[in-house]
């Protein structure tokens, strides 16, 4: 009998009562006992609220949730201990209200408990420390916290970096109170979308065992290709689903594990499933990338580089808020993932990429709508994909002169674009990411690397981008000839068209634009 699935549930009582799909991650809970403090961070609608109340029934006692899963004979169930288990993800933290709201989740834990005597207490730091220490002395045991989303108040302020550093101090107070109860914590265990230097956050806390690129860990939540074919046959099945294509759509994301531990985001799978095995950007909806946007802007980034950017290790397991790295931040918001492992120097170091094609299509489709309406937005990727159909190569250039011309003069002066020399061809790479095909930046050949590689299924187009200063587009053609950019392809046995497009920044446009068809 087919399951239900488990949308949008992040207890697992609910999902074993209910018969619903559930993953078994308890085999990663019986490795997590060798330790105490231990923190995990994931990008959002990952699977971190359940795991953490999967830790929090097993802590209870509750056995009868884990019958058929590993933690069934491996957990001592004789033994029980209090939880302190405190969420910061069900709401947007105003910081008007964030002290406030603060003392709310508190109280909840001390009304359960019935503590009553230290509800009135003032400062959030002293009522935690008498929760953790009333809790212990009234079971006669030491207390687990687990705490969700710790880092939620400060992600949803990072537009103002005054409330940022404000919600970030009022955290900092109430996360202190860890390293000085350790006497009566039994177990710790913090999740979040983002690592903060310790300096900022986790100040004293030494100990603190960062398990979010740890190998053993990878797959600690996410389903691997094996979970999704294992546990969910019966819908593969029922909707005829191509493997391999679904695995191009939504897996690809890695924490530094193996191939067969890079894993999926449960909700792209579970709606993928619900809503008639339909490919659409169901993750990425869940969000707001628009902070990201505007800092991908301010910084002028060049787009194409967010594929196979290097940066050392200790640079991604954290940020602070006075210097917020944009490629870690992606990293950590799950818009770029770990494709390999290399060294920067001495250093050891990861190359990032787009995690999937979900991923790479609709950040591009926000990053091909700067400086335009979403309307003009979609007309101009609507014209763009009939020339793609329809091998007429040559009206490229006339779209993309049309859309930069249609750009306001304020925009402009507002975003100081004459510094910004990557703009032009940012735009035109996003708009072929945005309509889902494959697209290469900076392809390597044995003699040079082309700027773009455009692969459609019938067609592959090769661009090659010049500023005016320094050639128009028949130099850029001739480039590509000359450094036979094609032979790259041509097994493939496809139309190859080469696009040779120079940009003025004075002009703010494309200066010309020359295409043909490639002829072995």
């Amino acid at each position: 009998m087919k399951k239900e699935l488990p949308i949008g549930i992040p207890t697992l009582g609910e999902i074993v009562n209910y018969n619903r799909v559930y993953i078994d991650k308890t085999p990663f809970i019986s490795k997590l006992m060798t330790g105490k403090y231990y923190f995990l961070s994931r990008p959002r609608r990952f699977g971190k609220s359940l795991f953490l109340d999967t830790l929090k029934q097993a802590f209870l006692g509750n056995k009868s949730l884990f019958k058929g899963l590993h933690l069934e004979n491996n957990w001592n169930w004789d033994k029980t201990y209090p939880v302190i288990h405190i969420s910061f993800a069900s709401e947007t933290h105003n910081v008007n209200f964030l002290e406030k709201n603060m003392h709310s989740i508190l109280n909840e834990s001390i009304k359960s408990f019935e503590l009553h005597t230290i509800l009135d207490e003032e400062l959030i730091n002293t009522k935690f420390k008498l929760l953790i220490e009333q809790l212990s002395s009234k079971y006669n045991q030491q207390v687990v916290i687990l705490v969700d989303e710790y880092d939620k108040p400060i992600l949803d302020n990072l537009e103002n970096s005054d409330n940022a550093a404000y919600a970030r101090s009022l955290l900092k107070s109430l996360y202190s109170v860890i390293k000085d109860s350790d006497q009566y914590l039994k177990f710790v265990f913090l999740t979040g979308v983002s690592k903060f230097s310790k300096a900022g956050l986790f100040s004293g806390l030494n100990n603190l065992n960062d398990i979010t690129l740890d190998a053993q860990y990878a797959d600690i939540c996410g389903y691997t290709q094996a979970d999704l074919e294992r546990e969910f046959s019966d819908y593969l099945i029922e909707g005829k689903v191509d493997k391999a294509k679904l695995k191009r759509w939504y897996n690809g994301y890695n924490f530094s594990g193996s191939e067969a531990q890079k894993v999926y985001n449960p909700f792209d799978i579970l709606l993928f499933f619900n809503k008639g095995f339909q490919y659409r950007d169901y993750w990425f909806e869940t969000g707001n990338p628009q902070f990201l946007i505007k800092l991908i802007q301010k910084n002028k980034y060049y787009f194409p580089n967010m594929e196979g950017v290097i940066i050392k290790e200790n640079m991604l397991s954290s940020f602070d808020l006075d210097n917020i790295s944009l490629p870690v931040l992606l990293f950590q918001t799950g818009y770029l993932t770990i494709k390999s492992i290399t060294t920067l120097g001495t250093q050891f170091a990861y190359v990032l990429g787009y995690p999937n094609a979900e991923v790479k299509a609709s950040l591009n489709d926000k990053l091909a709508a700067i400086a335009t309406t979403p309307e003009r937005k979609e007309a101009l990727l609507g014209r763009l994909n009939d020339c793609l159909l329809s091998s007429n190569m040559s009206e490229i250039g006339n779209i993309f002169q049309s859309h930069f011309a249609s750009i306001p003069h304020d925009w402009y002066r507002n975003n100081d674009i004459q510094h910004y020399e990557g703009f032009y061809a940012s735009i035109i790479y996003s708009c072929f990411c945005a309509l889902g095909y494959t697209v290469i930046a900076e392809d390597n050949t044995n003699t040079g690397q082309m700027d773009l590689a455009v692969i459609v299924p019938d067609k592959i187009l090769i661009l090659e981008f010049k500023l005016k200063k320094n050639g128009d587009a028949a130099s850029a053609l001739q480039q590509i000839k000359d450094k036979k950019y094609p032979d790259k392809y041509v097994a493939q046995g496809k139309q190859i068209y080469l696009l040779g497009i120079s940009f003025d920044p004075e002009a703010r446009n494309v200066h010309d634009f020359l295409s043909e068809q490639y002829n072995n």
